[in-house]
């Protein structure tokens, strides 16, 4: 025989504390609750005007370098840690978590070119215009002068340098692109292709046998260390200044170029760009991945950094400072969490990843909330209202005319072209898709 019995179970209608709301038992039969969708809409409207409230991304700047910062490398153990380059030879570190500078190494004379960290965070290494290559400990010495631990004099000015993620071996770039042993003092094997000055090397984090190189001559060419010898290349209208590979796709990477987009390519496919991001109105000079591998964040000649989604074509958020002028180098931290920026008025800024977030410790409801918010802002992010106003954004004047400006010129080569196409032989005018437009050509 079955008796049926109450059962009534405290934590669902007992307050933690006083100070609490009543809980109220909800039946979520949708008969019952015939209003839903416009109830919905109003809290993803609130929450969307909320989110734009909140948006304070700017955390704070490290200031101590008396000459532009040149060049950035996140320490691969510590979060807090990270390395920067000055014009004036010197080379910080930082601890992010007091804001302070914790050492300070006149490294070179010139320039600091390029800085990277060993992938055991013991050591860094830098280049600068002085033709040398210093490798450093990264705790400072307990007495004396601050000296390097390896010195190697080369014969040409070395512009960037960047270490592979599992062996002691590191990259540097210039003429060419040589290969270095930790251990010696000339260069295991030297690549090139072409006879123009490279900007940047990079080693691919997840295939790491992999490089990515980007020339003055407008190339982007990529090597493979176990063949010595270069894989293919691909070149586009303008000079691409530096490039970043997907940490969590092998074969992608982002290049910025000097004809203000950054492209995406698949190296498998060099024909055209899997994705165009425009957005910048000035040179992009420098682009990081975040450690998901689903955005990325480009610094640019217009004083702006944009955060741009790997799928998408325009930022979904940038940033900028009164004070802040043309951004050289920029870092995404290794728990996705900030961003780093370096430019030529001396300062390191922090800022938020997620412009709106909110820092600290989050209490159980908090979270529940934000979640609760973030999907109903996902149900209706298409609607008119939601999205104009998610995708509002304050620029400075400067930005906004020029945004005015090539707006009315794209305009016009469109209409021109149209007219063209119009008034030619059927099939004389080509049709080139937009992701064609930047390449010249690839070479295998």
């Amino acid at each position: 025989m079955r008796v049926k019995v109450l059962s009534r179970n405290p934590d669902d209608y007992v307050r933690e504390t006083k100070l609490d709301l009543q809980r109220v038992p909800r039946n979520y039969d949708p008969a019952l609750h015939p209003f839903e969708v416009p109830r919905e809409y109003i809290r993803a409207l609130n929450a969307t005007k909320l989110e734009r409230v909140f948006a304070k991304p700017f955390l704070g700047s490290l200031d101590g370098h008396r000459d532009g910062v040149n060049c950035m490398a996140k320490h691969p153990k510590s979060l807090s840690t990270v390395l920067s380059g000055a014009c004036d030879g010197e080379v910080k570190i930082w601890n992010l978590t007091k804001r302070q500078c914790i050492r300070t190494i006149q490294a070179h004379e010139g320039f600091v070119r390029g800085i990277c960290a060993r992938f055991c965070g013991t050591s860094f290494f830098t280049v600068g215009d002085d033709k040398t290559v210093k490798q450093w400990k990264m705790e400072s010495p307990e007495y004396g002068e601050e000296e390097p631990i390896h010195t190697i004099l080369g014969k040409t000015v070395y512009t960037g340098i960047d270490h592979h993620w599992k062996e002691a071996v590191f990259a540097t770039c210039g003429q060419q692109v040589d290969i270095w042993d930790e251990q010696r003092t000339s260069p295991m094997c030297s690549l090139t292709w072409g006879f123009d000055s490279i900007s940047s090397v990079k080693f691919n984090p997840i295939e790491t046998y992999l490089l990515g190189s980007c020339a003055s001559d407008r190339n982007i060419v990529l090597y493979d260390m176990r063949k010595s010898t270069p894989l293919k290349k691909v070149i586009l209208n303008m000079r691409t200044n530096t490039l970043c590979w997907n940490p969590m796709e092998a074969f992608i990477f982002t290049a910025a170029n000097e004809d203000y987009n950054l492209y995406t390519f698949d190296m498998r496919f060099l024909e055209s760009p899997v994705m165009v991001h425009m957005d910048h109105v000035s040179a992009v000079l420098d682009v990081d991945y975040s450690p998901t591998g689903k955005e990325f964040v480009s610094a640019s000649f217009d004083k702006s950094i944009r955060i741009f989604p790997v799928d998408k074509g325009r930022s979904r958020e940038v940033y900028h400072t009164k004070r802040m002028q043309h951004v050289i180098t920029v870092k995404w931290t290794s728990d996705n969490k900030y961003i780093l920026c370096g430019s030529d008025e001396m300062n390191i800024r922090l800022w938020k990843a997620n412009a709106s977030e909110k820092l600290g410790v989050l209490a159980p409801r908090e979270k529940a909330a934000m979640n609760y918010n973030q999907k109903l802002k996902e149900k209706f992010q298409y609607h008119p209202k939601i999205r104009r106003i998610a995708q509002h954004r304050h620029l400075p004047k400067s930005i906004y005319c020029q945004i005015k400006e090539q707006r009315i010129m794209r305009e016009a080569r469109r209409r021109k072209e149209l007219n063209r196409r119009k008034h030619s032989k059927p099939g004389s005018v080509p049709l080139v898709p937009e992701k064609k437009k930047h390449i010249v050509a690839v070479v295998k």
